[in-house]
């Protein structure tokens, strides 16, 4: 009996142990990484006035997008983040380099910036504001009373009288 009583007490402890340990990793970081992976030696091998469009797509790949209005203006992003358990990513590294070109096609500029340019942007709140009244459970339960027959409601149109006549 008492045999069985210390393996029941060592299940236990190794079962809350195993549970424990599932619990704490649920609450692990995760690490990722998203856009163009930017060496840091094959930026600055960029010059302007020497490459062009063909020699930055080879020694950077395809840009992560082009510009809006003009095609010159290739950018690549990358970005890294970290979530802790349930919680929104946090940034924790970006480059933006931003390479202009000519018309030509030449490299006019290159400029690269970090994570201090991120805009944090909150809503103002979590509903749109429209036009009208406010409807709640009551309100529309309870606000169609009275309304049956009234304004034309289940009369024929015309009046009341036989073939829509006013008496």
């Amino acid at each position: 009996m008492e045999g069985s009583k210390k393996m029941k007490l060592a299940l236990l402890k190794v079962s809350l142990a195993a549970a424990g340990m599932a619990v704490l990793a649920g609450c692990a970081g995760v690490r990722a990484h998203r856009g163009a992976i930017l060496d840091p030696q094959l930026i600055t091998a960029i010059q302007p006035g020497i490459d062009n469009k063909d020699s930055v797509a080879k020694t950077l790949g395809q840009p992560t997008f082009a510009g809006q209005f003009t095609p010159n203006d290739w950018y690549y992003l990358s970005r890294a983040t970290s979530t802790f358990a349930f919680r929104n990513p946090k940034v924790t590294g970006q480059t933006l380099l931003h390479v202009r070109f000519d018309p030509a096609g030449n490299v006019v500029a290159v400029e690269r910036t970090d994570k201090s340019l991120i805009a944090n942007i909150d809503p103002v709140g979590r509903t749109t504001p429209t036009l009208g009244r406010k409807h709640d459970l009551l309100g529309e339960i309870f606000g169609g009373i009275g309304s049956v027959g009234t304004g034309g409601m289940g009369a024929p149109p015309g009046g009341g009288g036989p073939g829509g006549q006013t008496p």
